[in-house]
């Protein structure tokens, strides 16, 4: 390789020829979109709850200190004494918790509030996953539909301007003239939307990765579609209930409002510290000499609380409340997973179907519209019969396109249902791809 020779590959990529594949969108989403930056953000947040849930257990060091400048006046039997001197003192405390059962309580929050955001995380990751996908499918299919309304706008007007021949030689009516302008001027209209909803979807890319792309890699329909493994839907079902990230999330959720139960049913119980403290007072008067006072001592320190006004009970039956909301929210969450799984796995099987029916409808189309356009040259066909064969095969090279598109969605919102979504399955789906500059 020369010695600029691998500075070829990113002059490729660079070429505003060169066509963006899935990967280099994921790629750019990563590094741009607005809701994985928070993500992160949020993440980085997240993992402090362990290092202050882990504070509460350990000791803690305090240093006060003060001085005053003191001007008193004494009288005694007559006689008044000024006295003017300054007094400071400064003291070192430690305390280290010997019995406090909240504080374990909120120690073990800690490690769950860590956990509860790295499965945020994951959520948000797997989320980012499927809106690339789904904004860049939408604009392949909206390419496609585009190039089907030329395509067939383009078809129409060849058979316009043959019926206007046709009439003008006497060998058609005009009623073939005014349908083919009719499928003409309606082809244009389809176009003209088209267009426009090629250039939302391109929006919509272009929030998620700052650029709208010159050319995206296309699917290449000569490489199968795997169905799911396993072929059984229980499986999936199964593990979504257990593993779906959502799933997940609620069940840290549950898990840090029943520790929030026992942390607040600690105010009942005591507490118990080892204080000890180190200090110095200093006393010096204009009369009476110089007196310091050091002062180290260390102990126990008892808490019993007895009566607060009902407040500790409240909390705790408040709390109570909140871990039966989490536990069915924690169920809510399961069942939603399971229905996602099915309607996945679902989509994924019967777009297989779909894809392999529209595949051979394409070809019966294509046959059908070469069939039409020999008999109209025969004479055993009418121009309306060309025009609905041509329709007939734009609309299936469309349904076909976005059936593909669907069943790739689906086979992604699967695993995002099993909490199994990663980059992985991304790079599979963006070896089905191909280059396409058109």
């Amino acid at each position: 390789m020369t010695r600029l020779g691998w500075l070829l590959p990113l002059l490729l990529l660079a070429s505003p020829g060169w066509a963006m594949d899935l990967m280099q969108v994921y790629r750019q989403a990563q590094a741009y979109d607005a809701a994985f930056a928070t993500a992160r953000a949020n993440l980085e947040a997240g993992r402090e709850r362990g290092p202050q849930g882990l504070a509460g257990l350990l000791p803690s060091l305090s240093l006060s200190g003060n001085t005053t400048w003191n001007d008193n006046e004494v009288e005694n039997n007559g006689v008044k004494t000024d006295r003017r001197y300054n007094s400071n003192a400064y003291t070192l405390t430690l305390s280290q918790p010997v019995f406090r059962w909240q504080n374990w309580a909120a120690y073990d929050q800690g490690k769950l509030g860590v956990a509860l955001a790295e499965a945020q995380f994951v959520q948000a990751r797997q989320d980012l996953i499927l809106r690339v996908a789904q904004a860049y499918f939408d604009v392949l299919t909206a390419q496609v539909n585009l190039r089907a309304a030329q395509s067939q706008k383009v078809a129409i007007a060849q058979q316009l301007e043959q019926a206007k021949r046709n009439f003008e030689v006497g060998t058609a009516t005009i009623v073939d003239t005014y349908e083919a302008q009719s499928r003409y001027d309606l082809a244009w209209a389809q176009e003209i939307a088209s267009e426009n909803d090629l250039e939302v979807r391109r929006e919509a890319l272009r929030v998620l990765i700052g650029e709208v792309p010159a050319h995206l890699a296309s699917l290449d329909a000569a490489k199968p579609i795997l169905p799911p493994q396993p072929p059984q839907l229980a499986p999936w079902v199964e593990a979504a209930q257990k593993d779906n990230t959502a799933v997940q999330i609620q069940q840290k959720n549950s898990e840090i409002a029943a520790k929030e139960v026992q942390r607040l049913r600690a105010g009942h119980y005591p507490t118990l510290d080892v204080v000890a403290n180190v200090g110095r007072n200093h006393n010096a008067q204009n009369i009476g000499g110089v007196g310091d006072i050091d002062a180290n001592n260390i102990g126990l320190q008892l808490n019993l609380p007895i009566y607060q006004g009902g407040a500790v009970s409240s909390r705790v039956r408040e709390a109570a409340a909140n871990y039966n909301a989490a536990l069915s929210s924690l169920e809510g969450a399961r069942r939603n997973a399971a229905l996602s799984a099915r309607q996945s796995y679902l989509g994924v099987v019967n777009g297989l179907a779909q894809i392999k029916a529209l595949e051979a409808a394409q070809e019966s189309s294509q046959a059908s519209l070469d069939s039409n356009k020999l008999g109209y040259e025969v004479g055993v066909r009418i121009s309306i019969d060309v025009l609905n064969a041509e329709q007939q095969l734009y609309q299936t090279r469309r349904d076909l396109a976005r059936a593909y598109h669907e069943t790739l969605m689906a086979r992604l919102r699967l695993k995002s249902a099993v909490g199994a979504l990663d980059e992985a399955d991304l790079q599979e789906i963006n070896a089905l791809l191909q280059e396409d500059r058109s």
